[in-house]
């Protein structure tokens, strides 16, 4: 049992204090972020167990005071909340520290009332404090570039094939691959093949072995983001990879939510037998829960090897929305992902440059000094009408480029207040920062 401590972070008056949670929360957060989040029943519950997972169960990252509750002081009832989930991504290797927002919901009657503005401004110290230097959240659309963040990375992404495109087994012919439940012990192996996945990406999330064995083994099978983790093994038992997909349909759908194998093996070889089981799952599923199942499909974002070999013969494609991504100190961040920066400029066509690149951001901006291909200087400085600068962005347009989600050109053809100067900063500017493919599974 519980005990109920309450840490109060502030008075809010009209009745409303904002204070950190509890393990002793999990009833009553579990009940409204179901009911807030809930689409359905099933979803409903699904979210109850993934709120009460992150309460009361080890996590690798998050604790059960990182919780916001905003609630009715008489009575306290829960109007508001949110949480973060602390992590860690790489750009094109260079690890850096993550806040995830997530489960922010309110109350129909208590919305528009700056709750959750408060709120974020609360976990954005709190990044500061651990060292989460960007902030990354998915969400409807705009609503959180109120606070900060713009679309960045691409989110998800998918294609779906359906019953005419399942390979078939010839007369005569048996399954080359199995696919097996994952036990701890494929833990090392899945992380290894994971970590290889990932350097197709320019930004990634870092998974360790701890993360993978709390997904595998600790999360509740009920929660939302829990998946089913299987192992693909060749005919003599060698493990060659690993799919993950969840225990129930989406609409009329089974996906792979993850679908790698180890260097060295057949894309061409495996696909056939890991559909084969996708739509099997899919039709058990369906036949368990009195639905239909109609397609099967594969969560690789924008590009993915087994698009490749499919073609075709995955026809539904979906494309990837995105991350919201907020960088409070730009200049810190630059000066932490220096040296991709320099490691570009020294395969371009310009290595060894040296000059500077002051980029206006209209309202503030930020100066480069490059000497002999090296970032000597990153600082924030003011355009002014005397100074405009070498390149401009509006707004937060810039971490669009930064994060490799849309090319300086593209950005152009869609703001016509994102301009250069010269054809050197132009190029410059691709260089350091060209399109790039993302596709971040993150902590959850």
């Amino acid at each position: 049992m519980f005990t109920k401590q309450k840490t109060i972070i502030r008075d809010l008056g009209n009745g409303l204090i904002m204070r950190r949670s509890s393990p002793a929360d999990a009833d009553a957060l579990s009940a409204f972020n179901g009911m807030i989040h809930g689409e359905d029943e099933a979803d409903n519950k699904r979210l109850v167990a993934w709120t009460r997972d992150l309460l009361t169960r080890p996590h690798p990252t998050l604790h059960a005071d990182d919780f916001i509750i905003v609630e009715e002081s008489s009575i306290g009832r829960i109007v508001s909340s949110l949480n973060l989930i602390p992590q860690i991504w790489s750009y094109e290797g260079i690890e850096f520290g993550v806040g995830r927002p997530e489960l922010v919901g309110t109350l129909p009657e208590y919305r528009g009332k700056g709750l959750v503005r408060m709120q974020f401004d609360e976990i954005h110290k709190w990044c500061i404090e651990r060292g989460l230097i960007v902030q990354a959240i998915t969400g409807i659309p705009y609503f959180y570039r109120q606070f900060g963040y713009e679309m960045a990375i691409d989110f998800v992404g998918r294609r779906h094939g359906y019953k005419s495109h399942v390979p078939t087994l010839k007369e005569g012919e048996t399954e080359r691959y199995l696919v097996r439940p994952a036990v701890e012990t494929d833990l090392p192996f899945i992380a290894s093949v994971y970590d290889l996945a990932v350097q197709r990406h320019m930004v990634r999330c870092v998974r360790t072995q701890e993360i993978f064995k709390y997904e595998l083994l600790e999360q509740s099978p009920e929660a939302v983001h829990y998946f089913i983790t299987r192992v693909i093994e060749d005919a003599s038992g060698e493990a060659v990879g690993y799919v993950q997909h969840s225990d129930y349909l989406g609409g009329v759908n089974l996906t792979a939510v993850w679908y790698e194998l180890k260097q060295g093996i057949s894309w061409l070889d495996v696909t056939p037998s890991v559909i084969r089981y996708l739509w099997t799952k899919g039709q058990e599923y369906a036949k368990r829960d009195g639905k239909e199942c109609t397609s099967f499909g594969f969560m690789g974002g924008a590009h993915h090897p087994v698009y490749q070999v499919m073609g075709d013969d995955l026809p539904y494609v979906h494309k990837p929305y995105a991350y919201f991504i907020r960088v409070a100190e730009l200049t810190s961040f630059i000066r932490h992902i220096a040296p991709a920066l320099e490691k570009r400029l020294a395969s371009s066509i310009a290595p060894g440059y040296s000059g500077e690149l002051k980029f206006n951001f209209y309202k503030y901006g930020m100066h480069l000094l490059f000497e002999k291909g090296r970032l000597a200087l990153v600082e924030d400085w003011r355009p002014s009408p005397d100074e405009w600068g070498n390149v401009a962005f509006p707004d937060l347009t810039f971490l669009q480029v930064l994060f490799g989600y849309r090319s300086f050109a593209e950005l152009h053809q869609s703001f016509a207040d994102c301009w250069w100067h010269s054809e050197e900063d132009r190029a410059l500017i691709d260089i350091l920062f060209p399109k790039k493919l993302s596709d971040v599974f993150p902590m959850a």
